[in-house]
């Protein structure tokens, strides 16, 4: 996005990967299950920079897990985003209580860390939970997050505030080398469609049991509102091929 941080976006052998880049070129919302292994959930996952307040409305009712941002890992760390659990381990040293639940290796059964980063609301907000609200916040950080990678001189306090609405995921610095999370896997995706890596998603959980929704009904939700639906492995060799190419 920078003079030396620049994504070009290729074509694919598999036509799956070319529908799903061309819909988040032109701003539209896709389905990413990430495996069997990790979480095991659907994300509805669409551009920051493209979200409307319909947007939120649509994640929320029709999706109900947790709307997030994730962040490209360079942006991440030029905007000097912390772990959350980087902040409760330092916060910890003046609280026996967050020394008892700050995030610990081993916590997580299907991954080595989380991704959260801040909370955050943007300053132009009132309270920050409206579907308006956290649109204008989401869109924000996709282009604060555009901005940084094109070496702007800016400062994240100066737009945002903490605690807020909108959680912010830091992606890990390899990326998918490092980690195949649906924060790595929707910023893979957004250098490879070569938008502003910053993509908004939420889980889509099952209001009949309690659990995430199945793939098979995330797909056939994805089919009735027509929706391209990718696995996680799909994204991992795609990217493969395209990170080769560079």
């Amino acid at each position: 996005m920078s003079g030396s941080t620049v994504y070009e976006s290729l074509t694919y052998k598999n036509e799956n990967i070319n529908r799903a880049l061309e819909a988040l070129k032109a701003g539209k919302m896709i389905q990413i299950y990430d495996s069997d292994s990790r979480e095991g959930e659907t994300d509805l996952v669409i551009p920051a920079k493209a979200v409307t307040f319909k947007d939120v409305k649509w994640m929320r009712k029709d999706a109900g897990g947790l709307i997030c941002v994730a962040v490209d890992p360079i942006a991440s760390k030029q905007l000097k985003l912390p772990f959350m659990a980087e902040l409760v381990r330092e916060a910890s040293k003046t609280s026996d209580v967050l020394g008892e639940i700050a995030e610990k290796e081993g916590d997580l059964k299907y991954d080595a860390h989380s991704s959260f980063s801040l909370w955050v609301n943007h300053r132009d907000t009132r309270t920050g939970i409206p579907d308006n609200e956290r649109a204008l916040t989401i869109r924000k950080i996709g282009e604060i997050t555009e901005k940084k990678l094109f070496g702007d001189a800016i400062h994240f306090g100066d737009e945002f505030r903490t605690p807020g609405h909108v959680a912010l995921l830091r992606a890990a610095e390899g990326l998918l080398d490092e980690r195949k999370g649906q924060t790595e896997l929707s910023v893979a995706l957004a250098r490879m469609a070569g938008i502003t890596p910053a993509m908004v998603v939420c889980e889509m959980l099952d209001d009949n049991n309690g659990k995430a929704r199945s793939k098979e009904d995330s797909k056939e939700y994805g089919k009735e509102h027509g929706l391209v639906f990718l696995e996680g492995q799909e994204i991992v060799e795609a990217y493969m091929m395209w990170a080769g190419s560079k």
